[in-house]
């Protein structure tokens, strides 16, 4: 009776696609804004596709969500994919948060260390989009989803080592210019950066425990 019942119900969202999709988004916004940093293009059409790209991503989730709540057997715990999608979509929001910023204060001064952090965002994203699709065969693909969390967690590692210097190296500026603006401008501009780093690294840990798990 009960297994009748079972086929009556939806057996699995194509949850996998969807991850995809949305690291999709991701790894277009995080090139968008590398672009912003490095001065590349134009500014405005950046920060445009960012939020276009933020706004991508919403859809996907809002679609994870549903799928998560109608299907009857998903292929790893709610709890997990929830907790995947979710920090996947912190990371795009981070970045949307730091167009907003640029946009906002009309920062044009990018330092190298911020073009550094900007660089090190888009090859961290581009680590998760190739571990995404691994997910699908994860019981014979564990020991290269552990090596790309790893060296997605190391770049988190090298974000947090330009933020300090950044910091260090605008702070000094500041105090030989006296221009007070500029530092605080600048320190939330690297603070945004830093938080992207923070969300790709969470985004890592939740791939990894799925591993661990599945594996």
């Amino acid at each position: 009776m009960f297994g009748w019942f079972q086929r009556l119900l939806p057996q699995s969202g194509d949850f996998f696609t969807m991850f995809e999709r949305h690291s999709a988004a991701c790894v277009a916004a995080s090139e968008a804004l590398a672009q912003l940093v490095n001065g590349e293009g134009e500014r405005q059409a950046h920060i445009s596709a960012i939020r276009d790209r933020e706004h991508d991503a919403d859809d996907v989730i809002r679609q994870v969500l549903a799928e998560v709540r109608q299907t009857f057997l998903t292929p790893f715990d709610r709890t997990a994919i929830i907790g995947l999608i979710g920090a996947m979509d912190d990371v795009v929001d981070e970045i949307q948060a730091c167009a907003s910023a640029v946009e906002l204060y009309d920062f044009r001064d990018f330092e190298p260390e911020m073009r550094s952090m900007a660089g090190v965002i888009v090859s961290a994203v581009k680590l998760i989009d190739e571990a995404l699709p691994l997910l699908r065969q994860i019981t014979r693909t564990g020991k290269r989803l552990h090596e790309l969390t790893a060296r997605i967690v190391a770049m988190e590692g090298q974000v947090d080592l330009l933020h300090a210097s950044g910091l260090k190296a605008n702070f000094a500026r500041s105090k030989d210019t006296g221009n007070s603006v500029q530092f605080i401008v600048a320190r939330e501009i690297y603070k945004h950066l830093e938080k992207i780093s923070d969300a790709f690294e969470d985004v890592a840990n939740h791939i990894d425990g799925l591993t661990v798990d599945h594996a």
